[in-house]
């Protein structure tokens, strides 16, 4: 895994993705193919003291949109099933739990959320946004549903770039 600082122009970046001032960012986790910052990497406390599991954190509206079909479709069910069914799938998920306590644990120890990583991991599938952030940020081959979920999306990025300062959206 990879990580660059946050440099200003990303910050406005992700504020314009995500409709709001981000919170608790470190570093921008993955860049989408149009160059924008899609996966931020966020501390496991919020400023304001919350405590924050989600470590990789999705902002590409446009991924964002595609997977809440994908979700609306029943994918998270099917993988769910399927975690019941395959050992190796429920070891390779359980691998990618234990990977993203380990990622989260360079930014900080938060008891209030030891042994909890996101997405559902290690035994449930709650939020495929989670785990293709994981798998963009990790690389493939570390969460193996998060990857089947970002092979489902397609080029989410092709028919137009994620949102930069000053573009209209709606030309």
């Amino acid at each position: 895994m990879t990580s660059e600082l946050l440099s200003p122009a990303d910050a406005a970046i992700v504020e314009l993705q995500l409709g709001r001032v981000p919170r608790g960012i470190v570093s921008v986790a993955h860049r989408c193919p149009c160059g924008a910052p899609d996966v931020v990497r966020t501390l496991p406390r919020l400023p304001d003291g919350t405590p924050f599991p989600t470590t990789f954190y999705l902002t590409c509206p446009r991924a964002s949109g595609a997977i809440g079909t994908l979700e609306a479709g029943g994918l998270m069910r099917e993988m769910e099933a399927r975690l019941g069914d395959d050992a190796e799938l429920a070891s390779q998920y359980s691998a990618a739990h234990e990977a993203y306590l380990a990622d989260r644990a360079q930014l900080g120890d938060v008891v209030e959320i030891d042994g909890i990583s996101a997405g559902g991991m290690p035994n449930r599938v709650k939020c495929l946004h989670v785990l293709v952030a994981h798998s963009l940020a990790a690389g493939a081959g570390v969460n193996p549903l998060g990857d089947e979920a970002l092979a489902a999306l397609g080029p989410w990025w092709a028919s137009n770039p994620c949102c930069h300062p000053g573009q209209d959206e709606t030309a």
